[in-house]
């Protein structure tokens, strides 16, 4: 085993050297930062994180900026998972089809892909016109600067990064399960919940993990459609780094917004994995 080690790692030395130069150093940097007291960084102290914590305006903030990942996870969710068994049922022709229609937002920018959701959901937009047409509102809705813009918005966004590992782990499904569980007399619901759906929960995490790491930091997304009533940490770090010039609050922020995000994705991650040991186990 060491002689192997001894071999692999002058293959593994330089992109260990570059994770630590690029992500390991900023990151200890960050938080270095964020115990400076003063936003002129010459006096070492707590009073950065005291007047984060000890504020209630920004753990609602925090409050806001995890529901809103949760909530595009489960939109998301709700959404892709009739795509995947469309695409796990569909022909290796339409297979193809389907995971190009897929891909194919990844090959536009995000930020190309939320200025059109501007369109889309603007009081001048295809939904407010198709409501006013249809005689369901006699004022047009709104939708820019709220929550519910946001999350549509996020949802086509985040969809690609759900979608692809779950396509992955639902190719690799045996048909012969199906044909078991119907030969046993399974109803499809029965089929469905019992043995494609905890089948395809390693797949799930994964998409789940990725939509909400990709949404609660998504500051463009944040920016442009939830507008400035609405406030989440991404926005805050920036507001606090580029305008107010306060590095040490601006890296106390960024820390918050890194462990809050990092203690969902490690709930997501013990969920995913405790629903594959049990199909394994």
């Amino acid at each position: 085993m060491r002689s192997t080690w001894g071999l692999a790692a002058p293959l593994v030395a330089p992109l260990g050297l570059a994770y630590a130069a690029f992500f390991v150093a900023p990151l200890l940097m960050l938080f270095a930062v964020s115990f400076y007291a003063d936003d002129r960084m010459t006096v070492l102290g707590l009073g950065q994180w005291q007047r984060f914590l000890g504020d209630a305006f920004h753990w609602k903030v925090i409050g806001n900026t995890v529901l809103l990942g949760l909530k595009t996870v489960a939109a998301t969710l709700l959404l892709g998972l009739p795509l995947a068994l469309a695409y796990r049922a569909a022909s290796p022709g339409w297979q193809r089809v389907l995971l190009f229609v897929v891909v194919m937002p990844l090959l536009t920018s995000v930020v190309v892909r939320t200025f059109a959701w501007i369109v889309i959901l603007g009081r001048e937009g295809v939904v407010n016109q198709m409501v006013m047409g249809l005689g369901l509102a006699a004022d047009p809705l709104r939708l820019l600067q709220t929550e519910l813009g946001l999350v549509i918005s996020l949802t086509q966004i985040e969809m690609p990064l759900l979608l692809l590992p779950l396509l992955s782990v639902m190719a690799r499904i045996d048909p012969n399960l199906m044909d078991a569980s119907a030969s046993l007399g399974a109803s499809p619901w029965r089929t469905l919940f019992r043995v494609i759906l905890p089948l395809a929960a390693p797949g799930i995490a994964a998409g789940c993990l990725l939509v909400f790491a990709s949404s609660t930091t998504a500051f463009i997304s944040q920016s442009v459609i939830g507008g400035e009533r609405l406030v989440y940490l991404p926005a805050m770090v920036w507001q606090q780094a580029m305008v107010v010039a306060n590095w040490p609050f601006a890296a106390t922020a960024a820390i918050a917004l890194l462990v809050s995000v990092s203690a969902v994705i490690a709930v997501i991650a013990t969920a995913g994995r405790i629903a594959g040991g049990r199909i394994h186990g």
